[in-house]
């Protein structure tokens, strides 16, 4: 299950439907596995191309509420150097008031996984309604894939965050971000990663490094890296959440750490040569790219 935003995703000559949970769920079922979507989305036009659009990638939208007030959220994007996406997000929108209902109790107490950010949790009620999810699932694996917008975050919520974790999916840049929001010492990722695993409990850290592959550190003291894929960029967007959903993928059915990195490195590698965050790929693309593809 992932709980979170849904948004347009606004190009200067496109729109496409996207938020970090929506794409998520849309890699996890097109790699074969069962994900859920929890948000909230408002009751006008694009609210209702939505839910076109969900039926559309197969995603369910049994736990996509309709609020009668705040409007469907809308992310105005720029994609600026090496395909890397700029993010401008309206305030006060409908994923911001998702509520606590007996369907997505249900749902989180029957799901192997939960997935979670930051973004959702800037505005009271979707932070309290998360809050109150994570208490109550018995998922083994919590995961926070964080992504860390532009005024959209503070200490307590990452904190608050990372101690509901146990897997935590971070880009290298922001995992030094998080370095000095929480006052932590060490200057070197692994090291620095180590650190966030002492201090709030996570059992493993995943660190993704753009051009540079991905590492995962571990708290037996494992140590993983995967390198960068040689590809065209497109753009990146999606590809965070293409290399959580098949890290998730390998992870869930064997708790294989390397071979889920190795995977879940190809998958973004894949997603970042397509446009937008929905371009079906298939496994079989992934392992493809891991088998014959060149590396940097």
């Amino acid at each position: 299950n992932a709980f979170g935003e849904l948004v347009w995703d606004i190009f200067p000559d496109d729109h496409k439907i996207g938020g970090a949970p929506v794409n998520l769920v849309f890699r996890v079922n097109s790699m074969g596995d069962e994900g859920y979507l929890l948000s909230r989305i408002g009751d006008d036009q694009l609210g209702r191309d939505a839910l076109n659009e969900l039926t559309k990638l197969n995603i369910s939208d049994s736990n996509v509420q309709v609020d009668p007030i705040f409007p469907t959220g809308t992310a105005h994007i720029r994609i600026g150097s090496e395909g890397r996406p700029d993010y401008v997000i309206e305030p006060d929108m409908a994923f911001d008031h998702i509520e606590f209902t007996a369907e997505a109790l249900k749902l989180v107490r029957s799901a192997d996984c939960l997935v979670f950010g930051t973004l959702v949790q800037r505005y009271g009620i979707s932070k309290n309604t998360l809050r109150e999810l994570l208490k109550e699932s018995p998922a083994q694996v919590k995961y926070l894939d964080l992504k860390l917008r532009k005024n959209c975050y503070n200490r307590t919520i990452l904190e608050s965050s990372l101690e509901a974790a146990n897997i935590l999916r971070v880009k290298e840049n922001e995992l030094f971000t998080l370095k000095s929001e929480l006052g932590l010492f060490e200057f070197e990722t692994r090291a620095l990663a180590f650190e966030v695993i002492n201090e709030y409990n996570i059992d493993i850290v995943l660190v993704t490094k753009s051009k540079s592959g991905a590492c995962a550190v571990c708290k037996d003291g494992s140590y993983f890296e995967d390198p960068g894929h040689k590809i065209d960029i497109v753009d990146t967007v999606g590809s965070g959440s293409a290399f959580s959903a098949a890290f998730l993928n390998v992870y869930l059915e064997n708790r294989n750490v390397e071979e889920a990195l190795n995977f879940a490195n190809a998958a973004g590698a894949a997603v970042a040569a397509t446009h937008g965050a929905t371009s079906y790929i298939s496994k079989r693309q992934i392992t493809d790219l891991m088998r014959r593809g060149v590396r940097r």
